[in-house]
């Protein structure tokens, strides 16, 4: 079956709660809780069956969901054998999608945990994982994206975009479109109806994308790279770029918008987050080890809550920021 799920078990993972405030003349924030117990890095969050929970993925091969009315104890929701580097919740059906790094596509139906299964789809790692009605995209370490039928978990097409691993998928409904990020430096734009290629940012990062957000309103497409750039481009105006600066020491690996897209985060392997003004582009705040409490290695994903800003680490711990 290649995956083992449980709904209730004894087996938890503990939070530290701490009251680490840091202060900037636009926002106040406080470290809320860290969560420890995963045994590899986290690479992967997801958003839970409410607004006061999460998931967490990675080295370990472990789902983990948070409680954040119980935040001391994580329920080990599934168990892969391998590590897990994207993830995507579907919590009306249930399901957890999960890509590994041997480009295993697993299944988990974490009610039903005998019909979990793992498709060993992509030739190497599954880097990202998109949701959009009852299709699902998976983009592979081959060059590949998949799309899946969700009901039948079955693959659908495949589409071959790049000689190089994607990285990352967008989408903007306004648009009805993808963006796929890749290493071979290219943002690639297609129908999310057909998958028609509609156009290709060529070198939009040197060597590779690793993260794309549309912004809310669907007016820009933010992305960011190994070259720890952050490039703001106009959707509305020919994909014109607007705005580029050098947000990191290191990779930027992740971005996100807050609920109310008045602010978006990056995290880095230079171990930071940021905070930033999603109508200037401009830094509000800086999130690190020594004065905030932050991450001691790498950050690699965000996810922002209505509750808060989650981060998670190669340091084998997810944080829960508030503002």
């Amino acid at each position: 079956m290649g995956c083992s799920a449980w709904q209730d078990g004894p087996f938890f993972l503990t939070t530290h709660d701490s009251r680490l405030t840091t202060h900037n003349s636009q926002l106040t924030m406080s470290l809320l809780h860290t969560c420890s117990g995963h045994k590899a890095a986290i690479y992967a969050l997801a958003p839970g069956r409410s607004n006061r929970h999460f998931l967490s993925a990675g080295g370990d091969g472990w789902v983990v969901e948070w409680d954040l009315d119980d935040p001391e104890n994580g329920k080990l929701l599934a168990a892969v054998e391998t590590q897990v580097f994207s993830m995507c919740a579907l919590h009306d059906q249930h399901l957890v999608v999960a890509g590994n790094m041997n480009g295993g596509v697993h299944w988990i139906r974490y009610n039903q945990p005998e019909q979990s299964r793992n498709v060993l789809h992509h030739q190497k790692g599954v880097y990202d994982i998109l949701a959009i009605g009852s299709r699902l995209f998976t983009a592979g370490g081959e060059g590949i994206l998949t799309v899946w039928d969700i009901e039948s978990a079955r693959a659908l097409e495949s589409y071959h975009l790049s000689n190089q691993s994607l990285r990352c998928i967008a989408y903007s409904k306004q648009r009805n479109e993808l963006a796929v990020g890749a290493s071979d430096g290219s943002i690639y734009l297609l129908d999310s109806d057909n998958l028609a290629l509609r156009r290709v940012l060529a070198q939009s990062h040197q060597p590779s994308v690793f993260t794309l957000v549309y912004s809310p309103d669907g007016r820009y497409l933010l992305s960011g790279g190994r070259d720890a750039m952050l490039r703001i481009w106009d959707v509305a105006d020919d994909f014109r770029l607007v705005s580029e600066q050098a947000a990191h020491w290191y990779t930027l690996n992740h971005i996100v918008f807050s609920p109310d897209g008045a602010f978006f985060a990056t995290a880095s392997r230079d171990k930071t987050l940021k905070i930033w003004d999603a109508s200037t582009f401009s830094l509000l705040k800086v999130i690190d080890t020594l004065r905030d409490g932050g991450h001691i290695n790498s950050v690699n994903r965000l996810l922002w809550m209505p509750e808060g800003l989650v981060s998670a680490s190669d340091d084998r711990s997810v944080k829960v920021w508030n503002f």
